[in-house]
């Protein structure tokens, strides 16, 4: 069993990332650093509270190398005419 899983007494998956209290990770880093590096996150906790999380310097890299949404909308690739005129007319007629 691996460090993250006992120390949260629960099974690792995927698909669920592994809790860990900040003070246990604090006494067994080395080990939280291993699992993430093997490419098993974890999610420290303080007072029960998500604050942090431990991943492997690839991964971090791969989702730092993430294009944002803005510019995936400007590399689509579009032509004159794909997208309608934008209605420029008030929404609604309001005074004040």
């Amino acid at each position: 069993m691996s460090v993250i899983a006992s120390l949260t007494q629960c099974d690792y998956s995927r698909e669920r990332n592994a809790k860990i209290q900040l003070k246990d990770t604090k006494a067994n880093l080395s080990s939280v650093v291993n699992e993430a590096v093997r490419g098993e996150p974890a999610i420290i906790t303080r007072h029960g509270k998500p604050e942090a999380a431990v991943l492997g310097f690839k991964e971090w890299e791969r989702l730092a190398r993430a294009p944002t949404f803005g510019q995936l909308l400007m590399s689509a690739p579009l032509e004159t005419g794909d997208l309608p005129r934008r209605n420029r007319s008030p929404v609604r007629r309001f005074k004040f």
